[in-house]
């Protein structure tokens, strides 16, 4: 046994132990949630305004993506994103928040190579391989329904 083992049988003695389960149910809870708030949403724009499925719905993902990005900036989102762990980023709010959190981080630098650079590093590889994946499959769809 050399220091390395010795070194890695001390971190973790030291390190905290993680609480799978709390984890997992806070999760569940606050992506919960936030689902039931898009819900309510869909909801209200549906009944009250009066727009179909399709249009309340797009109504309730623009709604939801200024909600989260507006809690970013304010701080509040990264607060919630501490406790719920995925249950914060699965959302459409949680994309919204990974759009927004590098762009404030990155406004001193100014609108140009400060935002607007680095307002998709966390949310462009994501967009890039989800936008090309789409088409393949939509491109492999449409050539199996020509031959099937």
């Amino acid at each position: 046994m050399g220091k390395k083992d010795d070194y890695s049988k001390y971190v973790d003695q030291v390190s905290p132990k993680p609480t799978y389960v709390k984890n997992y149910i806070l999760a569940f809870i606050v992506g919960g949630i936030i689902c039931m708030i898009g819900q309510g949403i869909n909801d209200f724009f549906m009944k009250f305004i009066g727009l179909d499925k399709l249009a309340a719905s797009s109504a309730t993902s623009i709604t939801l993506i200024f909600i989260g990005s507006f809690l970013t900036g304010l701080g509040v989102y990264d607060l919630i994103g501490k406790r719920a762990g995925a249950g914060s980023i699965i959302p459409i709010t949680g994309f919204a928040n990974s759009i927004v959190s590098p762009a404030m981080e990155f406004k001193r630098e100014g609108y140009v190579l400060g935002i607007g650079a680095n307002m998709f590093k966390i949310a462009g590889p994501v967009l890039v391989y989800g936008i090309g994946s789409s088409i393949l499959f939509g491109f492999i769809y449409y050539i199996a329904k020509i031959f099937i």
